[in-house]
């Protein structure tokens, strides 16, 4: 019984090998899918997808470009990626723009292969995103207020680009600082940022203010619709 268990193991092994031996990661493969909205499901026309094979180099991974394509106007794609030797993942970069975040899957050659005509990627939707700083206190002057937020769980700083209407601080006096976050220094801090988060998931924006040398910190969350504008209001 032992030797008969002993057996089967190295069968097991033996196959596994040669399954792995097979994979040709040389030639080309003709692949199908589509690009669709994660909320919705209703797919992506237009939606540009860069292709890079993984070689692996001592430790790490080399980045080599495997081709570049679009999906059609019904949001679906059909490609002849030329496979890149030595490479066993593939990276499927799906490029953002302001109607949907950027996305990166990878996908192992046996699973690309196996599902070449069937492929599927998902994208988020960005919703306009408002927060307007509105100070009433008028002492002391010299207050600091730092400002950051993340969209399910991505950090503002990676999301979306933010541009920042200012009444009356200096543009030396604002920028990203060792709190990773925003900053205005002074009195006059009225200001408008205006940026993009996910639709339909829970954005958490995180206040602090420093008076009279005591920090407070204030949070506050929020779950943008899409195709409206998103306002947070922050007075203080």
């Amino acid at each position: 019984m032992r030797s008969i268990t002993l057996v089967h193991i190295c069968s097991i092994f033996a196959s596994g090998l040669l399954f792995t031996g097979c994979l040709n990661t040389e030639g080309a493969l003709e692949i199908k899918g589509k690009v669709v909205d994660e909320y919705t499901k209703i797919q992506i026309p237009g939606r540009d997808i860069i292709v890079q094979g993984l070689v692996k180099n001592d430790n790490e991974f080399i980045l080599v470009d495997a081709g570049q394509f679009s999906t059609d106007g019904s949001g679906c794609f059909t490609y002849t990626l030329r496979k890149v030797r030595d490479a066993h993942y593939y990276n499927f970069c799906l490029v953002g723009d302001s109607d949907y975040s950027f996305m990166t899957k990878k996908l192992g050659l046996l699973e690309l292969e196996q599902n070449a005509k069937y492929l599927y990627f998902s994208l988020s939707k960005l919703a306009d995103f408002r927060i307007k700083i509105d100070r009433k206190s008028k002492t002391p002057f010299c207050d600091t207020l730092y400002l950051s937020w993340e969209s399910a769980g991505v950090d503002f700083t990676v999301l979306y680009p933010y541009k920042i209407d200012n009444y009356g601080i200096p543009d030396n006096f604002i920028g990203l600082t060792s709190y990773s976050g925003l900053e205005w220094i002074g009195g006059n801090t009225n200001s408008k940022v205006k940026t993009k988060v996910f639709a339909d998931k829970m954005t958490k924006i995180h206040w602090e203010l420093v008076r009279n040398k005591k920090r407070k910190e204030i949070n506050d969350t929020i779950t943008c619709k899409r195709d409206l504008t998103n306002i947070v209001n922050f007075t203080y």
